[in-house]
């Protein structure tokens, strides 16, 4: 495959967490970071709705040593429709009670990890929304290079969780970089030959829909799906026309609403490097519960 589409970024960080998802209850970590949390550390960098990545390798600088602690949760969740009701009604609104004795918290057991460090190289390709007149890798390879080297961010990326600060800074080599790394953590650096992880969360959501990408709607565009949603009414009887009116809210997206469905794959490192490119790697899809 081509390298010129590649992008790395090296991330690391004082704790992380990457929950295994068969953990109902307390959040276990896998060893190493998944590709999906990989993913939103680089689309928390820059990220537009015409071009999206693939997660290729990540080079495990340090792999970080297991941590145990308790954390402070919540076991209530604030509905949509609560949210629609306080926004008309402000004097209803019944927050969350949160901390250490209140009412809807709870204390729950984390297994994470500490001073980890990555190298990840992901793969840029253009969406379905690109305008080839406009829309290029070169172009979006540059924004990133230029956000990444002077740590800028949409928002502050993370290892799993949100409290736990993931820093970056750009790469040109990957390979290099790696090299480079090694000799400076010297005795500190240990090389992984290699380790089956077993089963891993690729994503949770089906990769091969990122191509669709992401748009938001404008004033016309709304209007013009009203107008659609109209039409279908005209074919339904009165007490299912009500009962679609009393359910619609304005579209604010175009074509397929992506669920989740979440994705594994068998995972291994050999010299450190866990390759996940869906190009090389087999993914075994599976639908989320409820949807």
């Amino acid at each position: 495959m081509s390298n010129n589409n590649r992008v790395t970024l090296r991330v690391w960080g004082d704790f992380a967490c990457f929950t295994r998802p068969e953990m109902k209850v307390e959040r276990v970590s896998y060893p190493v970071i998944t590709p999906s949390a990989a993913r939103g550390i680089l689309e928390a960098v820059f990220w537009e709705p015409e071009m999206y990545y693939l997660i290729d390798t990540v080079r495990v600088v340090k792999r970080g040593v297991w941590f145990s602690t308790r954390r402070n949760e919540v076991t209530a969740a604030i509905s949509i429709d609560n949210a629609k009701q306080w926004m008309k009604a402000p004097e209803k609104v019944t927050p969350i009670q949160a901390g250490g004795g209140a009412t809807d918290g709870t204390q729950r057991n984390m297994l994470g990890l500490r001073e980890v460090e990555y190298l990840i190289t992901a793969e840029i390709r253009l969406s379905e929304l690109a305008d080839p007149s406009r829309c290029n890798l070169a172009k979006y390879q540059s924004q990133f290079q230029r956000r990444a080297a002077s740590g800028k961010c949409f928002y502050r990326p993370s290892f799993g969780v949100r409290e736990f600060d993931a820093y970056f800074n750009y790469e040109a080599d990957a390979e290099a970089a790696f090299a480079r790394r090694q000799q400076e953590l010297g005795t500190d650096f240990s090389l992984i030959k290699y380790e089956p992880l077993g089963l891993m969360l690729y994503d949770v959501f089906d990769w091969r829909l990122f191509e669709k990408g992401f748009k938001w709607l404008g004033t016309e565009d709304l209007a013009a799906a009203w107008e659609r949603f109209e039409q279908g009414l005209s074919e339904l009887k009165k007490p299912e026309q009500k009962k679609r009116l009393k359910e619609y809210e304005p579209l604010l997206f175009a074509g397929q609403e992506i669920t989740p469905c979440r994705s594994f794959f068998q995972a291994e490192i050999r010299d450190s490097i866990l390759r996940c490119h869906p190009d090389e790697v087999a993914i075994i899809s599976q639908p989320t519960e409820g949807k």
